[in-house]
């Protein structure tokens, strides 16, 4: 194995932990589990078998799946044959998947057999069928393993997430082996080889994939759930011990509102991380109070380079901040002409650190306008996020850019609203768009759903909310839905609930 230290080890110090605890269980999901041994020999053998699929030693494979132990094995091995791995969402839209796979143009893609009719009008793409809880199939399983997992240049490509493609066509998000090795090796969250991670979402969502890869580089134990069960989450963290955990907000408020919830035994926690998606302050405090150890909520981007965290056990009062730029992480407030701006002023929030993507594959007018350079010649990512610093230098967010309300001249930031509305007991979830308006070339619309047993009548809810907010942020109106649509990682899908409202101004 490589010295520890190298930045295209990634892979090969995870696999280092089998000379140590090969008999200690490394991962499992779903009743099927693997020691650090297994792991390390089925990862070998499979990067052995991947290999002469990988054009030129290189190339790319795609996973296509939600989690299992075989789709975790696949994306570690495609990394020790020196490959990049893409990992494809099967939440996706069948159209924007076949857009996703020929901007990758992978050279093989091991997908979940239930999968498989996503990909029925791929008939020249090589496909390697997988059945979770079964192991690889004999197509994956190298005769002659690799001796020790390939150590990669640190600029190389370690895999491309697609992006959730709430605001537009899904881009491919490159991320090197240096920067995965930088994020994974951080001792921030106090993982170690006594740690175990419970993790809910996807396989193809950065959300698991951060701490799965931070996890096992520090030895600790994985459990991943195949699906998303609130009571089952519960059954595993109890039996399990769980130590850590990564969840998104509709999870961590599905979770709070479970009928055992209040009775469960979770002194076993040290850390819970929240990502993916802003959190109501209510439900961080709520949170706190109720679900031992620490709690961290993490603001940042797939792409990296703008990472914030909040502390909310330490600093209960800034519950409604993201907290505190991360070690590493510069982040700055920018107005429209690109000059920064002090605390308390509003504008779009742009950062850089040593954990920031590649670029966007094969996607230069993304680049262009995802990247921002200062005036001294310094690059940043620019979020699209809207947001501001108190005076003690903890980050507001407001809004996204592109969900920003413009009525009358205005600006109307729909967390604003959104933040008034989650207040009303009786409303369980909530979301602001913009919709037409004649008189204000466009107004704020807000869309609820009511907590379970609660009767709401939408001219209640918004004479309550118009008259907890100012007189030029007032909604315009409310309807009540029985859910909103929401990404894999738990994003409201604006774009799609705007739709209906704006097609016929096209």
């Amino acid at each position: 194995m490589t010295a520890a230290g190298h930045e295209g080890s990634l892979v090969a110090t995870v696999l280092a932990h089998a000379l140590q605890r090969p008999h200690d269980e490394a991962l499992r999901c779903d009743g099927t589990g693997v020691s650090w041994g297994d792991l390390r020999e089925r990862v070998l053998a499979t990067a052995a078998s991947l290999a002469p699929a990988l054009k030129d030693g290189s190339g790319r494979i795609g996973l296509l799946g939600g989690a299992s132990v075989e789709l975790v094995i696949a994306y570690l091995a495609t990394i020790a044959a020196g490959g990049c791995a893409v990992p494809l969402p099967v939440s996706a839209h069948r159209d924007a998947l076949a857009g996703m796979i020929a901007d990758s143009t992978p050279d093989l893609i091991v997908a979940h057999r239930d999968s498989l009719p996503m990909l029925h009008d791929l008939d020249a793409m090589p496909i390697v069928a997988v059945d979770p809880g079964e192991g690889l199939p004999d197509a994956l399983r190298g005769k002659f393993p690799l001796e020790e997992a390939e150590v990669a240049d640190p600029a190389a490509a370690f895999n491309i997430i697609y992006s959730s493609g709430t605001t537009g066509r899904a881009k491919g998000i490159v991320h090197a082996h240096a920067m995965r090795y930088r994020q994974a090796a951080r001792s921030l969250f106090g993982i170690d080889p006594r740690s175990t991670m419970l993790l809910a979402t996807p396989l193809y969502s950065n959300t698991t994939l951060m701490p799965l890869l931070a996890t096992l580089f520090h030895g600790g134990r994985v459990i991943l759930m195949a699906k998303f069960d609130a009571e089952h989450y519960l059954d595993l963290a109890e039996s399990e011990r769980a130590t850590h955990t990564m969840l998104v907000p509709v999870q961590y408020q599905r979770i709070a509102d479970a009928a055992s919830f209040r009775t469960r035994d979770l002194t076993s926690f040290r850390m819970k991380q929240s990502t993916g998606a802003p959190l109501s302050p209510t439900v961080k405090r709520a949170v706190v109070e109720t679900w031992p150890g620490g709690f961290l909520e993490i603001y940042g981007l797939t792409e990296g380079g703008c990472t914030s965290i909040l502390d909310v056990v330490a600093f209960p009062h800034k519950a409604h901040t993201v907290g505190r730029p991360a070690a590493g992480n510069d982040i700055r407030i920018i107005d429209e002409d690109g000059r920064f701006l002090p605390a308390g002023a509003r504008g779009e929030i742009v950062g850089r650190s040593p954990t920031m993507m590649s670029g966007y594959f094969r996607n230069k007018a993304a680049n262009d306008a995802f990247y921002w350079t200062d005036a001294e010649g310094t690059t940043f990512h620019r979020t699209g996020d809207i947001g501001m610093f108190d005076a003690d230098g903890f980050l507001v967010l407001l809004d996204r850019k592109k969900d920003m309300i413009i009525s009358g001249g205005f600006n109307i930031y729909a967390a604003d609203l959104e933040e008034k509305l989650l207040e009303h007991p009786g409303i369980a979830d909530a979301a602001v768009i913009a919709v037409p308006s004649e008189r204000w070339g466009e107004m704020p619309l807000g869309l609820v759903v009511a907590r379970a047993g609660a009767a709401l009548d939408p001219a209640e809810v918004l004479a309550w909310t118009n008259a907890r907010l100012g007189k030029m942020q007032r909604i315009a109106a409310v309807e009540l839905r029985q859910d909103l649509p929401r990404s894999s990682v738990g994003k409201v899908l604006k774009q799609v609930l705007r739709q209906p409202y704006w097609e016929t101004q096209r």
